[in-house]
């Protein structure tokens, strides 16, 4: 037996022999999992196809997820006026002459297209009622009613003051005709609605609602585009929306009447929701005129004009001899041979200031008055200064074509 020494070192412990695995034991292991795992699959696999859904359950489900839909007939005021006015409003297409410059010869083409409004049948002829500036300058226009139908139309007359025209066509399918209201009872803040075709026939017969925004409004107009003013308009304001192609078309009060015709718009950039009409009681007697005439009858001086503060200061004192405290009024530039001016005694450079006592400070004071106030074969007072001294005349009003 071995004695233990402290002092010599341990022998180091020989390795433990595994003891081999056969190929026998690895097929028994892979076996078992395979058994485990397959028995795993089919107790799960009933389970599943027990929970998905049928393709009746999918049906129901996607049918109790459809939405339903109500037919709900929804009349309103504004609904009901439409339904009365809307056939009454036409499309007016301006067709004018162009010359092919290489071939030198003439064809039409459409130039513009605006809106108009059926107010009466008569004689199997309808009559429209558009702007004088939709139908300007035309060769031939065409009117497209509300059902598409294009029908050829003849201008009656046109009369650039006050921006109207009257249009004649035959009225076979021609069914509604606009009843004309009384804008003189309009309220401020009534609503009105117009209808028209903004931006082209596309939009044939759109509708927009607003309220009377203003009565008796005076907008400066430019007739010749000179960047002069030539006529201040007296219209209705609205801020219901007014668009290029809308214009000559109806502005309608709720009971579905004509209370205005639709004629421009402020377009400035600063500016927005402003759309103004000729009020009716006003186009009336212009239409009439146009239907029976095919112009306007207006009475006339027989002079051209020029404003006073557009003669140099130099010219207002050397020339015209005016006192200083005379500032405004109306230069006579011209008369014309026997016209009511001269058979009054009227002479070139005299300043017009006052008419029917009235004071007079620009051209559009005066055609206002002339226009507005006055009748053919009526008496016109008239205040002048005449190199520095005042003279009173007295006009006898004739229809004549120069003012």
């Amino acid at each position: 037996m071995d004695e233990y020494n402290p002092y010599e070192p341990e022998k180091p412990e020989e390795p433990k022999k595994e003891k081999k695995r056969g190929l026998a034991g690895y097929f028994f292991s892979a076996l078992a999992g395979v058994m485990v795992g397959a028995l795993l699959v089919w107790f799960l696999i009933p389970s599943v196809v027990t929970n998905l859904p049928s393709n009746n359950e999918i049906k129901s489900n996607n049918t109790t997820q459809e939405t339903k839909q109500l037919s709900v007939d929804v009349t309103t005021d504004v609904t009901g006026a439409v339904e009365k006015a809307s056939g009454a409003v036409v499309g007016i297409t301006n067709i004018q002459s162009v010359t092919d410059f290489w071939s030198n010869s003439q064809s039409t083409q459409e130039a513009g297209t605006g809106s108009g409004v059926i107010y009466k049948k008569a004689g199997g002829k309808a009559y429209v009622i558009t702007n004088h500036h939709v139908v300007e300058g035309a060769k031939s226009l065409e009117v497209t009613l509300v059902d598409g139908t294009k029908v050829d139309a003849k201008l009656v007359g046109s009369d650039i003051w006050s921006d109207l025209a009257v249009l004649e066509m035959e009225d076979a399918g021609v069914d509604a005709v606009i009843e004309f209201g009384n804008s003189d009872t309009l309220k401020q803040g009534e609503t009105v609605i117009a209808i028209g075709n903004p931006l082209g026939l596309d939009f044939y017969g759109s509708v927009t609602t607003g309220v009377v925004s203003g009565k008796d409004r005076a907008i400066p107009v430019d007739l010749n585009g000179d960047q002069v003013v030539d006529w201040q308009a007296e219209v209705l304001q609205t801020d219901a929306a007014i668009n290029p192609g809308n214009s000559g078309g109806a502005l309608i009060n709720l009971a579905g009447q004509l209370v205005g015709i639709n004629s421009m718009k402020i377009s400035e950039s600063t500016i927005e929701g402003i759309g103004l009409a000729i009020p009716v009681n006003t186009a009336i007697p212009i239409i009439e005129d146009l239907e029976q005439n095919g112009k306007v009858n207006r009475p006339s001086m027989g002079i051209t004009l020029l404003d006073l503060t557009n003669v140099p200061a130099f010219h207002q004192k050397e020339t015209l001899k005016l006192p200083a405290e005379v500032t405004t009024g109306v230069v006579v530039d011209e008369v014309v041979p026997n016209s009511p001016a001269e058979k009054a005694g009227m002479e070139t450079y005299d300043v017009i200031v006052e008419m029917d006592g009235k004071k007079v400070e620009d051209t559009i004071d005066l055609r206002k008055h002339l226009y507005n106030e006055k009748e053919i074969g009526e008496d016109l007072k008239v205040k002048v200064y005449r190199q520095g001294k005042v003279v009173e005349l007295t006009l006898k009003l004739v229809e004549t074509d120069a003012l």
